[in-house]
């Protein structure tokens, strides 16, 4: 498993490219999928944040957030585009972190990518979450429509094709 700095350090292009997607709108956004009990995916939008190399997320007290400590596999795709039909997914491994200075951090920050609407921080039950990094796929199209999108994959070294 990786994390966004392997993943930015071996190929910049990929996470700069996913930075935009994921950031398209001015702040992260993306649908994340989780693992339910019965083995079936739960899909539900969220706000990555870029932070200091890192992948990072909070999560609310939720089905998926007990999905993520039970399991810990997910999968992050970004909001679509208005002019095209670009992509950007990441799977890997989803772990909670407890590092107040962390979360202190990383809640300023999501504090202040918002400032067109004035929004609290996360609340104290929310979780704060690392997004480790397995395979990254990045689709790059001419528009809507194109019959030829360019697909570019990277796996994480040591993880199986």
């Amino acid at each position: 498993m990786a994390t966004w700095q392997d993943l930015q350090e071996q190929r910049p292009d990929l996470a700069a490219a996913g930075r935009d997607l994921l950031y398209q709108f001015g702040v992260g956004l993306g649908f994340l999928a989780t693992v339910r009990p019965d083995g079936g995916p739960r899909v539900h939008p969220i706000c990555p944040i870029l932070h200091e190399q890192r992948l990072l997320a909070f999560i609310v007290p939720s089905p998926k957030l007990e999905d993520i400590r039970r399991d810990g596999r997910y999968a992050l795709h970004c909001f679509p585009p208005a002019d095209d039909e670009d992509a950007f997914y990441v799977t890997g491994r989803a772990r909670v972190l407890d590092d107040p200075r962390l979360r202190t951090d990383v809640a300023r920050q999501f504090v202040e990518e918002r400032t067109v609407v004035e929004v609290p921080p996360p609340d104290d039950d929310q979780a704060l979450v690392e997004l480790d990094v397995e395979t990254v796929l990045l689709t790059s199209t001419t528009g809507h429509g194109d019959p030829e999108p360019d697909h570019t994959v990277w796996k994480a070294s040591g993880t199986s094709p």
